[in-house]
């Protein structure tokens, strides 16, 4: 199976490789999950089984990160386009990240968190200053032209990088996805505020990309040219994508967080109201449960 391209020196050919570390990445991912979830936790955990819902949800996580890793998304990011690239990062930020999380059971956390020192490093990890501070470190980090043109050079910087990327991304979605208590997620209108800080940094790393005059990325300056795409225009894209992106995703988590938290303050008069009734209704039976 291949894609057919257009670069500038003529049409250019390139298979769907296998990609076996990705493909043996993401087997060892979706194997440890489920082994996890099914023979370890009669041992570990007296908790219910996992929901379905959950199998779901990191089944998606795993294979969100191979389509843009095992597929020709990743040969397109790696060798011709900043704006693949960009898309690449966000998948693995905003959507990966969160669905591996959201799919990972709380006993499970609670189980590793067991161990003194694992509980140590997640309480500061996941804090929200830090985690905020570390996946924001990283992204800007991870898209200096140095740190770009190292990682489309050397495959295993380039791996290290996608690691750390989709890592820090899932410590800096904990206090939004949080389903262990002791290390609960933020609070709805804290949390509100923590998703609108989080999609200021991306705009910036965007706008840097996206109004420069020449190639921000000499790797990418000098690839071969596909679909018609200068340099500057790729970067474009690229910062386009990255912004939208994050807009999309993050303004629509706030916005789910916000009408779930306004519904629940509604619903909080009503049954105080309910419960003034009955006390009147008490006190003019004499009852009075004030008085006991």
């Amino acid at each position: 199976m291949f894609a057919l391209l257009h670069a500038a020196d003529g049409p250019y050919q390139f298979h769907w490789d296998l990609h076996s570390d990705v493909v043996l990445l993401c087997i060892f991912l979706q194997a440890g999950y489920l082994y996890a979830v099914t023979q370890l936790r009669p041992v570990v955990s007296d908790a219910g089984r996992v929901r379905r819902r959950q199998m779901l949800l990191f089944t998606a996580g795993v294979l969100s990160i191979y389509l843009v890793s095992g597929t020709p998304v990743h040969e397109i990011s790696e060798q011709y386009l900043l704006s693949m690239h960009m898309f690449q990062h966000g998948v693995y930020t905003l959507i990966a990240a969160p669905l591996l999380l959201a799919g990972i059971p709380g006993w499970l956390w609670q189980a590793v968190f067991r161990w003194r020192p694992a509980f140590i490093v997640a309480r500061y990890a996941f804090h929200p200053l830090i985690a905020f501070g570390v996946f924001n470190a990283v992204l800007v980090a991870s898209h200096l032209p140095p740190v770009v043109d190292l990682a489309l050079n050397e495959h295993w910087f380039h791996f290290a990088v996608h690691a750390t990327i989709v890592v820090t991304a899932m410590m800096m979605w904990w206090p939004i996805l949080s389903n262990v208590p002791e290390l609960p997620r933020l609070t709805a209108p804290l949390a509100v505020a923590y998703l609108f800080l989080q999609s200021i940094v991306p705009a910036v790393v965007a706008s840097f990309v996206t109004f420069a005059h020449s190639a921000v990325y000499e790797f990418y300056g000098n690839a071969p040219r596909i679909w018609g795409i200068s340099p500057v225009e790729d970067q474009q894209i690229g910062g386009g994508v990255m912004k939208l992106m994050g807009t999309l995703i993050l303004w629509g988590f706030m916005t789910v967080i916000f009408f779930q938290w306004y519904d629940r303050e509604q619903k909080r008069p009503q049954k105080d109201e309910m419960w003034e009734g009955v006390e009147q209704e008490l006190q003019a039976l004499g009852l009075d449960t004030r008085d006991r």
